[in-house]
């Protein structure tokens, strides 16, 4: 039953950077009217997209820390999960509360804006690792 509630949370996570950051901006770009007012969407998109993140996250490694020790074959993917999970929460956690400053404040907003979209790219592998590895049957 846990394991249904770890694939839930993974596709969710997966889910929401997907649509986010390869349907949803791309589209506020195109159609707004400016970049800046697309930016700024963009921007409250992000914010609300790492608060997903963080949660699905920590609710996903709670579960994982509560999982039966008796399942090795299962033990052994936790591991693994664990670390695309964390690197995922970390990742998160960066963007949000370091990166996204600098791109607010405009400082080298172009530096900033490179890092942002590179730990966001990092942080959507992550989530279709624990995705991949937490829907398999076996």
């Amino acid at each position: 039953m846990r394991h249904r509630f770890i694939v839930l949370l993974a596709g969710l996570w997966w889910g929401s950077l997907t649509s986010l950051g390869f349907w949803i901006v791309p589209l506020l770009f195109y159609y707004l009217p400016s970049s800046s007012v697309a930016g700024s969407l963009a921007g409250q998109l992000f914010k609300s997209q790492t608060w997903v993140s963080l949660l699905c996250t920590l609710l996903m490694l709670l579960i994982l820390r509560l999982e039966p020790v008796g399942r090795p074959l299962f033990i052994r993917r936790n591991l693994s999960l664990n670390f695309w999970i964390l690197t995922g929460l970390l990742l998160a956690f960066i963007g949000e509360f370091v990166v996204a400053p600098q791109i607010i404040g405009r400082e080298k907003l172009q530096f900033w804006h490179n890092v942002g979209s590179s730990i966001f790219i990092v942080q959507w592998i992550c989530s279709t690792v624990v995705f991949w590895s937490c829907s398999r049957t076996k």
